[in-house]
Formats: C-alpha cells, structure tokens, sequence
C-alpha cells in the first residue's frame, strides 16, 4: 500500500532545500513515505517529519528537514530549541529543524546537508564534492 503524498511544491523551505541537495555529486530526490527524500546510496535528507511527544502522541512538523549530523555535533544541536529529534530517525541520531521558520539561516541550512551528506554518501562522491572546492 503507497503511502500518500504529504508535501506540496510550494511548501515553505522545499524548493531552496531541493537546491542545496541536488547540486550535490550523485543526489537525486524520491519520495518515500511520501514525503521527499534526498539520497546517494542511502538518504541524508528529508523534508517533513515529525516529533515524538509521548507515547502515541506526534507533533506534526511538515517543513522539517531531517538530517543525520556528525555526533560530536549533537549536545550543540540538542541545547539549540530549533532543532528536535525527530520521530523513528532520532533513534538513529537524526535531527530535525523547521525550515518554515523565516529566520531560517540557509547557509547553516546548507552546512547541515553538506555533513549528512558526507556521513552516508560513498567515498568517491565526496571527493568529487572536495575536488569542486
């Protein structure tokens, strides 16, 4: 059973978030779960999410971008209130931050995509992206 689409186009944060992913080496968008996914050979981004409260209990965060930063990164994430763990990632050390806010700094934004990116993309990608700089 697919599940249903759960974004819209022209969500806040979609298209500049589509950006930054693809411009990187061997990145293509899927949806899964309906909602876009951002991958190489495994997923370092995706838009949408949610939050756990409690037990049975989501918070429903539908502009999120969910990315897997590099763990000494995280106590900085987890005392930051812009960002959550985000449900059946944060297991995982995902985290999640709103990219509906209009603060939203899309150079931080970028930043994290890079490190999620670097985690799970195979080797010869990443220095293809190091040969750029």
């Amino acid at each position: 059973m697919a599940h249903p689409i759960m974004f819209s186009d022209d969500d806040p944060g979609l298209a500049e978030l589509r950006r930054i992913c693809l411009a990187l080496p061997g990145a293509e968008e899927r949806v899964s779960h309906g909602r876009p996914t951002f991958r190489t050979a495994k997923v370092f981004a995706v838009f949408g999410g949610s939050e756990k409260i409690r037990p049975g209990e989501h918070r429903m965060v539908p502009s999120a971008l969910v990315f897997t930063p590099d763990p000494v990164d995280l106590p900085a994430l987890d005392a930051d209130e812009r960002f959550f763990v985000p449900a059946y990632y944060g297991p995982s050390g995902g985290r999640a931050i709103d990219l509906a806010d209009p603060a939203t700094d899309w150079t931080e934004i970028a930043e994290l995509v890079d490190a999620s990116y670097r985690r799970v993309t195979p080797r010869r990608l990443v220095a293809e992206l190091d040969a750029r700089d």
